[in-house]
This record gives structure tokens, C-alpha cells and sequence, in this order.
């Protein structure tokens, strides 16, 4: 039997081959993965699993189906999926593409979303339904990297043909259209186009994505080959055959410009008077709604997802959540409250963060305000807000739990030197990517200001997570930094905003180059105890650097096979980069992400930080420094200290 499986397996090869048939178009044209994981991976999986075996019996049915959703798991972890091929296709090369697509895509891992194009097909699911979608974010052309040849009227001839498709496509039954256009002027130079939308879209919205499709692709009208991506629709001419003659869409019906004038008069006044009423009674409907009570949306954590935003958790709720704040479940400690472990009615597990900010105006209003920041974070490296509560005693935040806790714990705690090199640099790969995040990718510049090893929380797999935006603070994107009151952790801190109050996102780089520090070594950036003089971790590191030493500054728990040398140093080396004392020598933290990730040794060289100077001096150190100079610098910090 299974000799015959294999027979029957070469000769389908073979035919595919002589036959030139077996082509699922499968050239990579985007690939996505969310920030964010599935919460509980066995069961995401299953449903993951689930959702892409219905989508592939779909389309290998009887029926000849190019497009199909699913949908596995509505009330834990869930699964939307959609998948449609291009209609010039065969059924094999769509299964084919599909498979494809499937082996692509779960290289996002535990990722609760993801998308792959490609040529001939795509497949994407979500933990929300999205089927509706057309034009979102992100859509883009994708250029060929080959100029036409110059002829006569191609160019004319490309922009007619992806006209028409627009025009055209949304009116055909099943959203699809390949057309095949002479060039004028040319001999035997033809263009072949393509337009889909998904089926689930409607006409308008099948419509206004090709439109915006054919905006995007505008720009590569002069390239033999290119494309146009979207969430809901497709767009794609080359110069190259990729379908066959007869597979050809005739859409001049569909161009024509209708009937008569009266009769569209006749019609847009019936319309025109339906919409009318319609829009007086959702008017009344809208007036008898507003007098009502709003009902906050109550906590359910599978129902915070990325479109939704914050969920209003009931203040007894989280009471019960968290067995009436008890000390059994406080998971820690904040400069602005305490933290505890909840697990919900739904058994989803939380941390609810308590603030101690008073129950004044400004007190909530700035509490609004941190909702509103953190609900739009979105990033895989920075901790999730799942939902508020101001209906209460206190106001509180409910977060994603980390079930291991924060670094500090595995750093200097009862678990450290449990993590091995690996581990410690992905976590501070994770940490650089979090922060450029936040400093130049998200709509706004957020600084931290409190980055430390207690504030990096760590999952299920050790991968970092920046929390505590209880301190973040907006800079106005015509600002390079801010003056502001210092709000922070001394140790952590860069010497320009501890001193004079100038805050910048080159703050929290300084800040990132300190952790870097500890978990490199072990050992807190404020511990003095390091041998054979008193010495605080920046400046022995940098003792350690200017000696040629730095393998010294290596936590003894990591064995010498467990990494490579010349990869630590360069990660000491980016660490005293980031804590240089010129705010304009740090690095950006995306260029810090370069760096960790860059084969090779740096060429830059780090200048020795402002703060190690002033600690010698408050100490009597006069190899570097006058009296005059120890005494404006102990000043200096003195001030800071609040002494």
C-alpha cells in the first residue's frame, strides 16, 4: 500500500512537471506576526490546529472553493481563520499555496495573529474576527525590481487596465477579474492584470480597497511586475503571462455607464428618501439611548483584545479576583502601588495593579490619561494593559500576568543564576526592541523614565516585558527633551535628568546600558560591595573596560562553554555606549537593536560617564578632580538625594 502511495506520489510529480500545471504561485509577498502570544498555548494551539484543517477541507471539496473562513475556540483562546487563492489556480496549486502558506506561518509560533501573501494565495487568522476588514495600516505596493522596456503607450496601457479592474471587480459575482490588455503601439507586448477582493467584504468596501490599491501601485506603473497588497483585496499587472488566455475575466459589461438619467434620478430619489427616514428614526433612537445609563463593559480578559481596547472591571469584581487585596497574593511592589495576583470569574489570571495616587480630579485625570496611553501599546516586549477600574476606593489597573515575575528575581533574588546566556540576551534584545518601540515606532515618543531589572517582567518563556508606566510621560514630537521634576530610581538614572531635569527618551538608553550591566554580571547597579575596592557596577565596568577586562564583570553562575566571548564583550561594549554621558553619543535604541543583532566588533568607543566622575569625587578622589570640583559635584548629588 504504501509502495503504491509513493508511486502514485511520483506520478503526480512527473506530471505536474511534463505537464507544466503544478505552479501555487508561492513568491513571498508579506509576511506578519502579532506582538503579542496566545495566553494558553495547548489550547490556542488545538484551536490553531483546528481552524487550518476545516480551511484546507473547504477548499479541497467538492465544490471547487477558492475562498473560506473558520473559526475554533469562541470562549477560550480563539482562532479566525481565512484563506483564498486566486482564481486562476487549480484546485492543486491551491492546496498547494495553502500549505505553504500554513508551514510560513506557524513559524510566528505562539504569535494570536498572522498573515502570509503570497503570488497565488493568502492565509491569515486572528483571536478576532476580521473578516470584514478591506483597507487597513500597512497596505503597500510591492515594486518589481525590473523596468519595462520602453514601448509606446505601455504606461497608458497599464494605467487603463488597472482602471478598468477597479471599476470592474467589485460589481463581478465572486470579486475576481484577470484581463489581458494589447499595449498600443506595440507588437505582441500585452499586460496581464489581476484585482480580488475577499468574499466577505462588501461592494463598497471591495471597491474603496482597490482604489487604494491601485494609489499604492501607481508608483510602480514603469516596472514589468507588480503588486498591491491589503487586508481585503489584491492587485497585481506584469508583462509576464501569469494566467492563462483563457482564463480571461471579459469586463466590459461591467464598464458600461447603466441606464438613463431618469431612471437613476427615479432611483436616487426612492433611495434618497429611504436614507432620510432611516436616518430621522436611528436620530430618535440615538435621543431615547442617551438618556439611559451607560453600562461599563465588564471584565471578561479574552475580551481585551487590540480593537477593542481596555475593558471597565468592576471594583468588587477585582476585590474577589485578588481574595480582598491579600498579602498571599502580592506579587510586588511600585513607587505608585502595590501588586497583586487575580484570577477571574472566568479563570483567567491577572496582575491588578493598586495605585496610591489619591481619589483627587488631577488624580484621575491622570490616571484617565495613563489608560489611554498604555490601552494603545501594543508590542510584544512591553506588558499589556487588559483594563481599569475607577469605580471604587482605589483606582486600579489590571495587566497580563507574568508568571516569572520580574528579572530581579532571577538577578540578585532567590532564582539567580538560574538564566543561562541565552537567556540573558534575549531578554535584553527583547528589553531594546520594547523601548524602540515605544521611543519611535509608536504614534508618540513615550519615555519610561524608570527603566530597572524590577520594572522587566518575564513570561512563560522568558522573554522580556517592560512595565510600570505608572512615570511614562509623552514628549511633544517638535521637543528633544522635556525639563521636568526628577521621578526615577538613583542608580538607574542618566546624570542630565537626575542633576538638571532634562528628560529625554536618551534616558531610559542610559538606563537600559545599567541593566544590561546586571545582567551581565549578577549584581545591582547600586552594590558597592565589589572587590578589592568599594566601587558602584557602572564604574567597575568601566575599571573593567579601560583595563581590557570586562570578561571579569561575567556572572560566575554562567559556565565559559555556555557563551561566546566576543559576543559578551560587544554587549558590554553597547551597554557603556548607552551610558556615555553626551546625550547626543548614546545610541537610538532601533540602532541598539542593530548592534546586539550585528555580526562583528563595534567600531565606536564609548567616553567615560559623567556620573562615575562624580562618585570619586564625593569619595576624596583627587587623581581626577580639585576640591573645588568635589565640592560643587557632592552639591550636585547631594540635591538630588534630597539631602
Amino acid at each position: 500500500m504504501q509502495l503504491q502511495s509513493r508511486i502514485g506520489v511520483i506520478l503526480a510529480i512527473q506530471l505536474c512537471i511534463f505537464l507544466v500545471l503544478c505552479d501555487p504561485q508561492t513568491n513571498l509577498l508579506n509576511k506578519g506576526c502579532s506582538q503579542y502570544n496566545a495566553t494558553d498555548l495547548p489550547i490556542f494551539y488545538a484551536n490553531l490546529n483546528a481552524t487550518f484543517t476545516e480551511l484546507r477541507n473547504k477548499l479541497a471539496g467538492p465544490n471547487d472553493e477558492f475562498f473560506s473562513t473558520a473559526n475554533q475556540g469562541r470562549s477560550s483562546n480563539p482562532v479566525y481563520g481565512m484563506v483564498q487563492c486566486r482564481d486562476y489556480l487549480s484546485t492543486t496549486d491551491c492546496l498547494g499555496c495553502f500549505d505553504a502558506a500554513v508551514a510560513l506561518i506557524r513559524t510566528c509560533s505562539a504569535a494570536n495573529g498572522a498573515r502570509v501573501i503570497f503570488d497565488g494565495c493568502f492565509l491569515r487568522y486572528e483571536s478576532s474576527s476580521f473578516f470584514d476588514q478591506t483597507t487597513e495600516p500597512g497596505n503597500t505596493a510591492i515594486c518589481g525590481n525590473k523596468t519595462a522596456t520602453s514601448t509606446n503607450g505601455l504606461q497608458t496601457t497599464v494605467n487603463t487596465l488597472l482602471t478598468d479592474l477597479v471599476t470592474a471587480t467589485p460589481k463581478i459575482n465572486g470579486y475576481f477579474a484577470a484581463v489581458k490588455s494589447e499595449a498600443a503601439g506595440s507588437s505582441g507586448t500585452a499586460v496581464y492584470g489581476v484585482a480580488q477582493c475577499a468574499l466577505t467584504v462588501s461592494e463598497t468596501g471591495c471597491a474603496d480597497c482597490l482604489s487604494i490599491a491601485y494609489q499604492n501601485i501607481e508608483i510602480c506603473t514603469q516596472d514589468s511586475d507588480s503588486r498591491a497588497v491589503d487586508a481585503g483585496c489584491f492587485m497585481r499587472y506584469s508583462l509576464t503571462a501569469f494566467f492563462a488566455d483563457n482564463q480571461t475575466t471579459d469586463i466590459a459589461t461591467y464598464l458600461k455607464s447603466g441606464s438613463s438619467s431618469k431612471r437613476n434620478a427615479i432611483i436616487g430619489g426612492v433611495v434618497g428618501g429611504v436614507a432620510f427616514l432611516v436616518l430621522l428614526g436611528l436620530f430618535v433612537a440615538f435621543l431615547l439611548r442617551s438618556k439611559k445609563p451607560k453600562k461599563a463593559r465588564e471584565g471578561n480578559i479574552l475580551g481585551a483584545t487590540e480593537l477593542r481596547g481596555p475593558v471597565n472591571f468592576s471594583y468588587r469584581d477585582l476585590k474577589n479576583a485578588t481574595k480582598n487585596f491579600s498579602v498571599e497574593n502580592k506579587l510586588g511592589e511600585g513607587g505608585f502601588g502595590d501588586v497583586y495576583k487575580g484570577v477571574l470569574r472566568n479563570g483567567a489570571i491577572v496582575a491588578v495593579k493598586k495605585l496610591t495616587i489619591g481619589q483627587s480630579s488631577r488624580a484621575k485625570t491622570d490616571f484617565e490619561s495613563e489608560v489611554k496611553l498604555i490601552s494603545n501599546v501594543h508590542h510584544r516586549n512591553v506588558v499589556r494593559l487588559l483594563g481599569c477600574c475607577s469605580k471604587g476606593p482605589e483606582l486600579l489597573l489590571v495587566y497580563e500576568y507574568m508568571a516569572n515575575s520580574s528579572l530581579d528575581k532571577f538577578l540578585f533574588g532567590d532564582k539567580s543564576g538560574t538564566l543561562n546566556w541565552k537567556q540573558r540576551f534575549d531578554i535584553i534584545v527583547g528589553m531594546a526592541r520594547g523601548l524602540a518601540y515605544l521611543h519611535e515606532e509608536f504614534h508618540v515618543c513615550i519615555i519610561h523614565r524608570d527603566i530597572k531589572s524590577s520594572n522587566i517582567l518575564l513570561d512563560d518563556y522568558f522573554q522580556p516585558r517592560i512595565a510600570d508606566f505608572g512615570l511614562a510621560r509623552l514628549l511633544p514630537g517638535d521637543q528633544s527633551h522635556l525639563n521636568t521634576r526628577f521621578a526615577g530610581t538613583l542608580g538607574y538614572t542618566s546624570p542630565e535628568y537626575a542633576i538638571f531635569g532634562q528628560l529625554s527618551e536618551k534616558v531610559d538608553t542610559y538606563s537600559f546600558g545599567v541593566v544590561v550591566l546586571e545582567i551581565i554580571s549578577g549584581r545591582k547597579s547600586n552594590d558597592i560591595k565589589f572587590e578589592p575596592v568599594t566601587q558602584y557596577l557602572l564604574e567597575w565596568a568601566w575599571k573593567l573596560y579601560e583595563e581590557d577586562k570586562v570578561m571579569n564583570l561575567v556572572d560566575k553562575s554562567l559556565s565559559s562553554d555556555d557563551y561566546d566571548a566576543s559576543v559578551v564583550k560587544k554587549t558590554i561594549h553597547i551597554a557603556l555606549l548607552c551610558t556615555q554621558s553626551s546625550v547626543a553619543e548614546r545610541p537610538a535604541m532601533s540602532e541598539v537593536v542593530v548592534m546586539l543583532l550585528s555580526k562583528g566588533e563595534l567600531e565606536l568607543r564609548p567616553t567615560r560617564p559623567t556620573f562615575i566622575d562624580a562618585t570619586n569625587r564625593i569619595r576624596g578622589d583627587t587623581s581626577s578632580s580639585t576640591g573645588t570640583s568635589s565640592t560643587n559635584a557632592n552639591a550636585s548629588i547631594s540635591e538630588v538625594s534630597g539631602r
